[in-house]
């Protein structure tokens, strides 16, 4: 198929919302590619990263770029093309129109003028990541990008930390590592996973507790596109009281490193690790002149 013209009816007038693969053209449906075949006009993000999927599959319509930069000035342009009776798909550099991607105004736009709006559905980074993280599925929230900065980010991240259910973020390779520690943080004692290049030749998924994955994040391959899935908190596991937690924390003392027992601290108590290290520290200390006195 690759390169040979498809042969399809003229689609239906009207927007048609497609999804496109995220990473393997092959993941392409074929509802997807008759009606991108038979439309007049295909509105995407990157006129140069949709011609790889139109090339690939001898798809001819006109390509014309629709992002968040030029929205104001298209979007009147395709209403008018929409009231004149044209067929128009609207596509994502990958996956699913409308999710982290511009179009919302356009849809809006165009069901108040009374055209079709059709959704095909296909591929999406956020149900590939849910899929393959092995959290739980029933209930999942979806944040998207989180703030660049540091400061906003650890707030924001504080606010989902309260949401009771799988959170699904993207990221990008430059700020993944910071990321990682900002969860180990402030969610400490979840599980979770780290989604690289999904579908694509170097696809990687590592599961594990943030702190694991965080302790981690120095060897990961930052090259490529991140989805963080993070689970929900665990019902069973209560956030431990400072009693507790300095119980534990002796205990772990005795048997292991104060970097190996915050590590293990952190993940059973569900406490932020800066307050588990401190306290960490503060216990090991105290030990000290005991241990001396023992020894003399």
């Amino acid at each position: 198929m690759a390169g040979s013209r498809i042969a399809a009816p003229r689609a239906r007038p009207g927007l048609h919302l497609v999804a496109t693969p995220i990473g393997n053209l092959g993941d392409i449906t074929l509802r997807a590619l008759e009606t991108l075949a038979g439309v007049d006009l295909i509105f995407c993000e990157d006129t140069r990263i949709t011609r790889r999927l139109t090339e690939r599959y001898g798809l001819t319509a006109e390509l014309a770029a629709y992002h968040e930069h030029n929205a104001e000035a298209i979007r009147p342009k395709i209403l008018r093309r929409l009231a004149e009776g044209a067929a128009i798909a609207l596509v994502s550099d990958a996956g699913t129109p409308l999710i982290s991607d511009p179009g919302y105004k356009l849809v809006r736009e165009a069901c108040d003028a009374g055209h079709p709006v059709t959704a095909l559905p296909g591929p999406s980074a956020v149900l590939a990541a849910l899929s393959v993280a092995a959290l739980p599925t029933d209930r999942f929230f979806f944040e998207g990008f989180l703030p660049p900065r540091q400061q906003a980010r650890r707030t924001r991240l504080s606010e989902l930390a309260r949401i009771e259910a799988t959170l699904v973020v993207f990221e990008s390779g430059s700020r993944v590592q910071e990321t990682l520690a900002d969860l180990a943080d402030i969610m400490a004692g979840r599980q979770a996973a780290i989604c690289r290049e999904l579908t694509k030749l170097h696809e990687e998924v590592l599961r594990g507790a943030i702190s694991d994955l965080a302790a981690q994040a120095s060897e990961l391959e930052t090259r490529g596109e991140f989805v963080l899935v993070i689970g929900p908190p665990a019902h069973d596991a209560g956030i431990l009281s400072d009693d507790a937690l300095d119980a534990l924390l002796r205990d772990l003392l005795q048997r292991s490193s104060v970097k190996d027992a915050v590590m293990h601290a952190v993940e059973l108590s569900r406490r932020p690790r800066r307050e588990v290290y401190a306290r960490a520290l503060e216990l090991a200390k105290d030990s000290r002149p005991e241990e001396a006195d023992g020894q003399e």
